[in-house]
């Protein structure tokens, strides 16, 4: 099974934002992102794709659903703050299949230490830039190895 970590794209400006932060919608930058994530991604034999409630997760991966011809599922298990421990149930229930979970900046660090914590080989200093993936293949029981993919340039 094969599991793609995506931060969401570029958002509009939290500061400026005012509206519920979970409505702030993706800047432009970020529609680019996500469109050319889903170039990106399309080949893909994804079985799931995931994504936090917020706007800017569920915008993020539209263009991707829509090339794959997948609805979009929406789980609060990815909202920011979202402890760990219930992101990594989510992951099994969707075992043997590969899926994309979209989720913030919180979460995908936070997976990622618990992962490194087993002895993942991570690099030296993982990222987790805004529209990257994160690419973690398993054998089933565990992650074999994990891989970085920077956003696209737009």
């Amino acid at each position: 099974m094969t599991l793609y970590l995506l931060r969401h794209a570029m958002a509009a400006s939290r500061s400026s934002w005012p509206a519920r932060d979970q409505l702030r919608p993706l800047s432009e930058l970020g529609r680019r992102q996500a469109d050319a994530l889903a170039e990106r991604l399309a080949g893909i034999p994804l079985g799931h794709i995931i994504s936090s409630p917020y706007a800017r997760c569920t915008e993020t991966v539209t263009p991707l659903s829509k090339r794959c011809g997948l609805a979009v599922e929406v789980s609060a298990t990815l909202a920011e703050g979202a402890p760990p421990a219930g992101v990594l149930g989510l992951i099994g229930g969707v075992a043997g299949c590969d899926a994309l979970l979209c989720s913030h900046g919180d979460v995908i660090p936070a997976l990622l230490e618990h992962y490194a914590s087993l002895g993942v080989d991570l690099g030296p200093e993982p990222e987790c830039t805004k529209a990257s993936v994160w690419v973690i293949e398993t054998d089933g029981s565990r992650v074999v190895t994990a891989r970085y993919l920077a956003p696209p340039h737009c």
